[in-house]
Order: C-alpha cells, then sequence, then structure tokens
C-alpha cells in the first residue's frame, strides 16, 4: 500500500489521538495532525530533519541524547490512565548501529524516577530473555512490580528490529492485554505477546509523566535514547485489532 494510502487511513481513522510525519525543519515545533494539534518540542538542541522520510520527503533524525517533549497539562488526550485505558501507539522508525546496548524508549508515559509509569513503546528492553524486540510496556502501579527492581509488565515480540532499515513498531492495549506489532504483524512470542494484563494503567493525575519521545526519565535523568530516523508517530484511543494494523505499514 502507497504512504499516501497509509497516511489517509491514519488521519481519517475516527480513533486517531494526533499523528505526527515530521516533516518540519530542525527547530521548528513538531505539529500533529488530527483532532488534537499537540505540538513536540526538541530537547538538547534542534534535531536535524535529513532527506529520507515515510510520510513525505523527510523525517527526524535523533541523536543519542536528544528527544522531543510534550507536557502533560499540554496533551490531556494521551493520558491513558484506569481500568478502561485503550490505545495503540505506532511508529515508523529506523534504528541506527550503537556501540553500546541500552533499552530505547519510542513514546510514551513513563516516568520511572517518580514512579510514574502508564505506558510506554520500547525497543531492546533486556527482561524476560529479551534483547531487540518490540517492547509495549504497561504499569497499574507506576512503580516497580513487587520483587523486581524494575517494571517487569510489557508485551514483548520474539524478532530483532534489525538497525539501518525502515520498520513499523507498534503496540496496544485493550484493557485485557497488551500486544506488540512488527511491520504489521502480531509478533506472537509465547507468554509474553499477547501479555495478559487486566490491571489498566496508573492514573498520575495532574503531577503524572509528560509524554516524551525518544527517551525517558529515569535515574534522575533523562535515559533510555532512541538514535535514528522517525518517520511518523500515531496515537489512537483503542487497541486496533491486527487487520488495522496491517493496513497502517
Amino acid at each position: 500500500m502507497s504512504k499516501q494510502n497509509v497516511r489517509n487511513r491514519i488521519t481519517d481513522h475516527p480513533s486517531l489521538v494526533a499523528f505526527w510525519d515530521f516533516q518540519e525543519a530542525a527547530g521548528e515545533l513538531r505539529q500533529a495532525q488530527g483532532p488534537f494539534g499537540y505540538a513536540l518540542e526538541e530537547q538538547e538542541g534542534p534535531i536535524e530533519r535529513v532527506e529520507e522520510g515515510v510520510f513525505g520527503s523527510y523525517s527526524a533524525k535523533l541523536n543519542f541524547g536528544q528527544w522531543f517533549n510534550l507536557p502533560r497539562e499540554a496533551c490531556p488526550a494521551l493520558d491513558f490512565h484506569g481500568k478502561e485505558a485503550a490505545l495503540t501507539l505506532i511508529a515508523w522508525v529506523k534504528r541506527e548501529q550503537r556501540d553500546n546496548r541500552e533499552c530505547q524508549a519510542i513514546a510514551g508515559m513513563w516516568n520511572e524516577t517518580e514512579k510514574k509509569r502508564q505506558y510506554c513503546l520500547f525497543l531492546d528492553l533486556g527482561i524476560w530473555d529479551s534483547a531487540e524486540q518490540v517492547c509495549g510496556h504497561v504499569s497499574s502501579t507506576g512503580g516497580p512490580t513487587p520483587g523486581h527492581p524494575w517494571c517487569m509488565t510489557t508485551a514483548i515480540g520474539a524478532t530483532p528490529v534489525t538497525k539501518d532499515e525502515w520498520h513499523t513498531v507498534a503496540f496496544t492495549y485493550d484493557g485485557a492485554y497488551a500486544r506488540t506489532y512488527l511491520d504489521g504483524r502480531l509478533d506472537v512470542r509465547e507468554t509474553y505477546n499477547p501479555y495478559a494484563y487486566p490491571e489498566g494503567l496508573y492514573d498520575g493525575g495532574a503531577a503524572g509523566a509528560d509524554f516524551t519521545v525518544g527517551a525517558v526519565y529515569r535515574s534522575g535523568t533523562m535515559g533510555n535514547f532512541f538514535a535514528g530516523c522517525l518517520g511518523g508517530l500515531a496515537v489512537f484511543n483503542r487497541a486496533l485489532d491486527d487487520e488495522e494494523l496491517a493496513q497502517l505499514v
């Protein structure tokens, strides 16, 4: 399917919250399309626009240590919480080779330092014998999983996400299960994808986590940086099904 058709399916979808295509130049706010025109703010200097795009001629090139921030008070429609919480988060990414291996946050409301975790799409979580896969982190408590130093409640796929190639990565939560997808396909893994989690999502209230793209707040500072190109990011307010996600590659 052409990327114009994919764009139309996204922007016309009745459950869309916000869609960023990252066509703006470095130094500009990245403005969302859809019912909520939320603007992502660059952090740690201008984020380069490179001539290699998914939904246009360009994408945003995040160097290690850069990220986008969207203050919590500015994006109430992204605050998914409670027993009835449901969402889909999709990103079009081209991750780069790195000397160090560290989990990479793509997007979500996930503040580990202040124990205000809600949801976040990751790559490379090193838990449950995992490495390079797509991960959909969910938390009902905001803090670490009892008996562990970290939050362990996550859907993790089976397939490594290769470097220096474009991929569509996604995760959904429907109030009962978290699921992760790679290139439009549910990446089934026994026990971990789908991942049973009927507890719902943490309610951080007015002082909860910001929506961050390319990093999360942890260990008292920003970290878990994504390094590479980001060609698109879409958030929906329900869990899209397998057929819908297959049409958004």
